[in-house]
């Protein structure tokens, strides 16, 4: 007999989306476990191993039940890296639903699974993704660290579509962050680049999960 398809997963859990352009939105998170990077400024790292593998039955069954007290029409797939385990039965499932399915992931993965919206966070110290994600991305999310230089947000800027934003996103909110992100900002305004915009964290400063 076939067994079901099942996923490593951390916690589902409902809230707002906290980050880029879908902001404030209420939403259902189901946050899986493992991540084949190790960012220094990651603030989920309990995230990067462990988890309990559970159907994706059990999974979906979990967000219809959350649904009942916060009737949200999108679930985000996070992390970890949500695309480092197919992901591609549960997006299925979800869709079934008649939810709409965003999935956060550091772009190093082929983009698989048909989400609805794609947000690409290109990591240090190389900054690399998949090649697919330059049409497959909605949004692109820059976390602004120590070590984010200009030329990094010309090059990310520059390998996506236009229309694609890019978004500055301050390090924990942390006041250095914000005024780097702003010089950032500044910066590529000066060279002409367009669709760069400054982000924060609205979940932490509403104090939300």
């Amino acid at each position: 007999m076939r067994r079901p398809p099942t996923l490593k997963t951390i916690e589902a859990f409902a809230s707002v989306q906290g980050e880029g352009l879908r902001q404030g939105e209420p939403t259902l998170f189901v946050r899986l476990a493992g991540c084949n990077l190790r960012c220094p400024f990651c603030d989920t790292k309990r995230a990067w191993r462990g988890g309990r593998r559970r159907t994706v039955a059990e999974i979906a069954d979990e967000i219809r039940k959350l649904r009942r007290g916060f009737p949200a029409r999108w679930v985000c797939l996070t992390g970890g890296e949500p695309l480092a385990q197919d992901i591609g039965p549960l997006v299925r499932e979800l869709r079934r639903q008649g939810l709409f399915v965003q999935v956060e992931t550091n772009g190093t993965f082929e983009p698989g699974p048909s989400a609805d919206w794609y947000t690409v966070s290109p990591k240090p110290p190389a900054y690399m993704f998949h090649p697919g994600f330059r049409k497959k991305a909605t949004e692109v999310k820059l976390v602004v660290s120590r070590g984010l230089a200009a030329e990094t947000v010309r090059a990310v800027r520059r390998a996506f579509p236009p229309a694609v934003p890019v978004l500055l996103q301050p390090q924990s909110n942390a006041p250095w962050s914000r005024q780097k992100a702003m010089q950032l900002l500044q910066e590529a305004s000066r060279q002409g680049l367009e669709n760069i915009r400054v982000s924060v964290q609205l979940h932490k400063i509403y104090g939300l999960k």
